[in-house]
């Protein structure tokens, strides 16, 4: 594994933000956190995120979506110098009824390898950036790792602004409402330009590392992933006095949709799943008039997922249904470069792929050289409060993070 353990300094600054991020957002019937974007509790967050930074001297800045940046070191000066910073970190945002892991381990572990190689009197040639992308789960808006598409256009800013939440509530609105904004939103080549390389840490969403008895890996590439919304017409009614055959009912759309979708992906060797739904009017004694369904297909070959798609829209055709891509995430390989320097840092870890979409994916799309991190999860439970990693492994995660950090951004030690 790592050349080092994790520093007595980086154990306890990490045991400590830990502890600080254990009740924001938690649901206590549930057991699992509703981190939305441009909440409230997205507010805390950032504001946790800016404390700590602050804590350690970092400049923090925030990008033309909101994504906040903290630096050590001068990234401007290291652009014009043609040599730029090396960037660490993930998200805080969450899935509803989500895990403790999923994003805020990549950031808690970021600020915990700063500690460590300050520790070891480390002095950067190249500045360290530590990240906090907004809204990569899309719990709210729909669009999963809208921080990072926004900034690197692979989203443009009046689609972002347009997106709606269960209330009704545009993104444009939910922005301003958080003191933010919204008529700044667009790509940000500047913020990208400072960027030399990005290596996100990430629980593990699977048990790869698991079986293979192994803390940490190191991600080659993501899968390609999509989402597609599917409105399906009905005719409201009264449910007790409408005869069946009478019925628009736009439920029975959608259920012949979501089966089309598994049956499918059965197929043509991928994934799919309409996990969420809304109906209208809601009634449990009215015929609804109108039933969504967000359908997430992925696969290791892109063409099969688009074929999963075609057979999914053909099925909702015959209900008069209408299906609208939401965003597409090609097949991702990380730099085969970086990737082979982290192989070699660290001990051990084994190469993987993940089929889960990630803020490091997007970055690769834009040109960036970047790759990952995981963390064994050995329950292999994501997106749900018992997704789980050991102390040990997250500690071990932190000394694999300050090696590479070291590594990328060296060479000297006071």
């Amino acid at each position: 594994m790592s050349n080092r353990s994790a520093s007595p300094g980086a154990t306890l600054a990490f045991r400590r933000m830990w502890a600080d991020l254990e009740s924001v957002g938690l649901d206590a019937g549930t057991g699992g956190y509703r981190r939305f974007a441009w909440t409230r509790t997205d507010h805390d967050l950032r504001e946790w995120f800016g404390g700590e930074c602050a804590a350690r001297g970092l400049d923090l800045t925030t990008d033309l979506m909101g994504n906040q940046w903290a630096w050590w070191g001068d990234p401007d000066a290291a652009v014009a110098a043609g040599d730029p910073g090396v960037v660490v970190g993930s998200h805080l945002d969450s899935v509803p009824d989500g895990g403790a892991f999923d994003g805020p381990l990549g950031v808690v572990s970021a600020l915990a390898a700063l500690d460590a190689l300050r520790e070891r009197g480390f002095r950067p040639q190249r500045p360290i950036g530590v990240v906090n992308f907004g809204d990569e789960e899309g719990a709210r808006f729909g669009v999963a790792c809208a921080g990072s598409r926004v900034i690197t256009g692979a989203m443009s800013p009046d689609r972002a602004r347009g997106l709606k939440d269960r209330d009704g509530v545009t993104m444009a609105e939910a922005i301003e409402r958080a003191g933010g904004t919204p008529h700044h939103l667009g790509r940000d080549d500047a913020t990208l330009a400072r960027v030399g390389a990005f290596v996100e840490l990430h629980v593990e969403q699977g048990r790869v590392l698991d079986h293979l008895g192994q803390a940490v890996g190191i991600g080659s590439d993501i899968w390609p992933h999509g989402r597609w919304r599917i409105d399906v017409p009905g005719e409201a009614n009264h449910a007790g006095t409408t005869a069946l055959d009478a019925r628009e009912d736009a439920v029975l759309g959608l259920a012949a949709t979501v089966i089309a979708a598994r049956r499918a992906a059965e197929e043509h060797g991928c994934l799919a799943t309409v996990g969420k739904v809304d109906v209208v009017p809601g009634g449990v004694n009215a015929i609804a008039s109108c039933a969504t369904g967000w359908l997430d297909a992925r696969g290791r070959d892109p063409e099969a997922v688009r074929r999963v798609v075609t057979e999914v829209s053909q099925v909702a055709g015959e209900f008069d249904a209408l299906v609208t891509e939401e965003s597409w995430t090609p097949s991702t390989d990380f730099d085969p470069a970086l990737v082979a320097r982290l192989a070699g840092l660290v001990d051990g870890a084994p190469v993987i792929g993940t089929g889960a979409g990630h803020d490091a994916g997007i970055l690769a799309n834009a040109g960036l050289s970047t790759a990952m991190l995981f963390v064994r999860n050995p329950t292999g439970v994501s997106h749900s409060p018992d997704e789980w990693a050991s102390a040990d492994d997250c500690l071990t995660g932190v000394a694999a993070l300050a090696d590479v950090v070291a590594d990328l951004a060296g060479p000297t030690a006071a």
